[in-house]
Formats: structure tokens, C-alpha cells, sequence
């Protein structure tokens, strides 16, 4: 789950991973317009997209409590025996659907752990310890291993072998790496201390790359430039549930978010 900032004293907006991932599905249909291209193969892009972290989906319905915080554990702050099998799972449950749904969420599980293939400087699993790192290890090389079987599957077919042509394919990756970040920033932080923000390596097309700034200017309306969707104002939404930290002693974190109806929080995308 992730547990978005908060103002001091106030409850919290807790979000699952398939909220994040609706959220990062409404903009990956919204890509697109004269400068940017839209996501091709679109059907089996939008499906990854819509499930890229689908392997949290049993992790988020147990809601294991985090005893410092007494609210959910947080992306980041999940021990990493709990959070490590989410990794494969996701890859598991989007190969059903599709050979390159499947590529391109092991793609992205063994990227979050690897710079994102390059795109960002922070490797996470040279932050690591040595005992993380070779806990790790076998479902990092299990990951590539997968990918080349799939490669090769995808490429004895002329359709789908034109989307695994190296530029095309990090293109589409580069876009899922957008929408993650970019719905990121809106699920981790609450509205009053979201800030200027900059997304390097967002693709025009397989050949140019752009880095986007968002600017928040008040009353839940944020600016984007350049701008890549194709509707503009675009009304965006996602779902969650307010908590605030649990009190010592009571520690069914499941029955209670279980019993709280979900909100939304809603904002407006415009071009800058």
C-alpha cells in the first residue's frame, strides 16, 4: 500500500496498489496527442499498465500493520520479505494476459531494482545489504532469464515481433516508467506540499526522449510542460481510504480498512 504525507495530526489517504495502478491506467489512455505518441500495441500496453503491480494484490489485501507507524506499511518501508515476492507476481499474473504484457512488467520489477535500465541514477540493490542483495539475486536472473524466453517467443510472430525491436520496446517501457512516476507523485504526497517536479526520459516517439515539468498553481490544478495528453484541461481522479494511526493495542488494521468506504481525491492536468 502507500500511505500518503499528511498534514501533522491529521488522518491519512491509504491507497492499494491497484488504486496507483487505475491511477497510472487513466493517464496511459490519455497519452498522446500531436508531438506524442500514443501507446502501441494500446490494448496490451493499457492492460499492463492497469496491473503493473498486480503482484501486491494479496500483501494489500492481508494489511500487515507496520508497528512504528500504526497505519499500513508504506511502499518503501516494507520489509523486504514481504515486498520481494510481489516482484515475480507481477510478471506471473500479466504473462496470462499477454507474452509482452508479461515482457514489460518483468521489465519493470527487475528495473526498480536496477535504475530503471538506466533511466534514473538510484540503483536500489547496490543500497542494499550483502544478505538483501543475494536474497535477490535469483529472481533478478530469473527475470532476465524470462525476458529472453519471451523475446523469443514474441519474435516468431511478424506482428509482435515489431514491438520488441529494442527502440520501440523502451519506448513503451519509458511510458509505463511515466505513468508510475507520475501517479507516484500525487499518491505520496497530500496537495498542500506536492512541488515542482521534473520527469527526464518521457518518449515523443522510439527516437526522442523529453523531460516534462509539473507545477502545481492551486485549487487542485497542476501544470505540465510539454504537455502529452490529448485532452486539455484533463480531470483526473483516484481512489483511497482516510486512517488515521491505529491505537496501541488494536491491531486489526484489516476489519477496520475493511469497514471504511473509499474516497477520492481529484485534480486538473493543463498544459504550461
Amino acid at each position: 500500500m502507500m500511505v500518503q504525507s499528511a498534514p501533522e495530526g491529521e488522518p491519512h489517504f491509504i491507497i492499494t496498489m491497484s488504486e496507483h495502478t487505475a491511477l497510472a491506467g487513466r493517464f496511459a489512455k490519455a497519452y498522446g496527442n500531436d508531438r506524442f505518441e500514443s501507446v502501441e500495441p494500446r490494448e496490451e500496453v493499457i492492460y499492463l499498465v492497469e496491473h503493473h503491480d498486480h503482484g501486491w494484490a494479496d500483501l494489500d489485501a492481508e494489511a500487515p500493520l507496520d508497528p512504528g507507524t500504526r497505519l499500513p506499511y508504506d511502499l518503501i518501508e516494507t520489509p523486504l520479505d514481504l515486498i520481494a515476492p510481489t516482484s515475480k507476481r507481477s510478471p506471473d499474473f500479466n504473462i496470462k494476459r499477454h507474452a509482452y504484457c508479461g515482457l514489460l512488467s518483468s521489465m519493470h520489477s527487475w528495473g526498480l531494482y536496477n535504475g530503471r535500465y538506466g533511466l534514473s541514477d538510484k540503483v536500489v540493490i547496490l543500497d542494499m545489504a550483502d544478505e538483501a542483495q543475494a536474497t535477490l539475486k535469483p529472481f533478478l536472473d530469473g527475470e532476465l532469464a524470462r525476458q529472453k524466453k519471451l523475446k523469443e517467443e514474441l519474435a516468431q510472430d511478424p506482428e509482435t515481433a515489431v514491438w520488441i525491436e529494442e527502440r520501440h520496446l523502451f519506448q513503451n517501457y519509458k511510458q509505463l516508467q511515466f505513468f508510475d512516476t507520475l501517479a507516484l507523485y500525487f499518491n505520496r504526497v497530500h496537495e498542500d506540499a506536492r512541488e515542482e517536479t521534473s520527469f527526464p526520459h518521457v518518449p515523443t516517439t522510439a527516437e526522442e526522449d523529453v523531460t516534462i515539468t509539473i507545477r502545481p498553481t492551486g485549487n487542485a490544478t497542476y501544470e505540465l510542460s510539454p504537455y502529452p495528453f490529448g485532452e486539455d484541461p484533463l480531470e483526473i481522479f483516484f481512489e483511497g481510504r482516510w486512517l488515521a494511526p491505529l491505537p496501541e493495542g488494536d491491531d486489526d488494521l484489516k476489519g477496520i480498512l475493511d469497514k471504511i468506504d473509499r474516497d477520492v481525491q481529484c485534480f486538473t492536468l493543463v498544459s504550461g
